[in-house]
């Protein structure tokens, strides 16, 4: 999946501002910043902060709670957050999809989707890479997974999920983590250089913007959740928050894909642990 790391500015001045703005963007999308990052916080709101006349972070998040604010806290959260991402990142999660999920899937329910969602999809490359995934398996068990793959693509930003739905990439983007192979299967040179994804893989995802505080319900069942290098910036209790409603997002048996430096503590009567050698998931109970 995915990295998304925070960034923010120089000290404001008044420590009680830049903990009304900590407290505005945990309470806004779950991020919650160390008490370090004032530089960062207003290096990054800079440009928003004199595009809306404010000179202070306590004028910002007063301009923030006002009930017409709804594209201004759009700006604010896509400016906190840094979409960090590559094809195939890390591999084995994608290993572990092709290997064991796809096939495990596809013998139980042979003529219905398997249906997998990428939380925190940033600009598409993770949901992409489970569509290549899903078509060399098809293409290598002739018969199997005859129900397809669907793909539900979820970010908070609405600027990276335009640019994930356009498909379109620089080679700067391409080159991380796509092998040449792939390259020339899946995609298309543009006359501008870039390449664009094949339209029989763009087909598979459904890509919708979603804060991971809100209800999945809207979202149906999964079989297979990629919940990857995100959670990392929620606290303890939202964390634990957002894995519990994750498992009520998955059909029983399903399975729950965190980044390497990410683990399940206190939820042992809702997941359980799974070796995969190299790899580790947590199956639904």
């Amino acid at each position: 999946m995915v990295t998304r790391s925070i960034t923010s500015p120089k000290p404001s001045g008044a420590a009680d501002e830049y903990q009304q703005f900590k407290a505005f963007l945990q309470e806004a999308c779950g991020i919650l910043l160390g008490d370090n990052k004032q530089y960062l916080v207003k290096s990054r709101l800079r440009k928003i902060m004199e595009e809306q006349a404010v000179e202070s972070l306590a004028q910002l998040v007063l301009e923030l709670k006002k009930v017409s604010s709804k594209a201004l806290k759009e700006a604010v959260v896509d400016a906190m957050t840094t979409n960090e991402t590559l094809w195939f990142r890390d591999n084995h999660p994608f290993r572990i999809l092709s290997d064991i999920l796809l096939p495990e899937f596809s013998e139980k329910n042979s003529m219905r989707p398997v249906r997998v969602w990428s939380a925190a999809c940033s600009t598409g490359q993770e949901p992409y890479s489970m569509t290549m995934i899903a078509d060399e398996f098809k293409k290598a068990n002739i018969g199997k997974l005859k129900g397809g793959v669907q793909i539900v693509a979820t970010d908070i930003s609405q600027t990276v999920l335009g640019n994930a739905k356009s498909g379109e990439y620089e080679m700067l983007a391409i080159g991380r983590g796509l092998s040449k192979a792939r390259l020339n299967t899946y995609f298309s040179e543009l006359d501008s250089g870039a390449w664009k994804i094949k339209p029989e893989l763009r087909r598979l995802i459904d890509f919708r913007l979603l804060n991971l505080l809100d209800r999945y319900s809207a979202l149906g069942k999964f079989d297979v959740i990629f919940c990857r290098n995100v959670l990392i910036y929620f606290s303890a209790e939202l964390k634990l928050d957002i894995l519990s409603r994750m498992r009520q997002a998955l059909n029983p048996g399903g399975y729950l894909v965190l980044g390497a430096s990410e683990s399940l503590n206190g939820l042992s009567d809702k997941y359980e642990m799974v070796q995969c050698r190299p790899g580790i998931i947590y199956r639904a109970i």
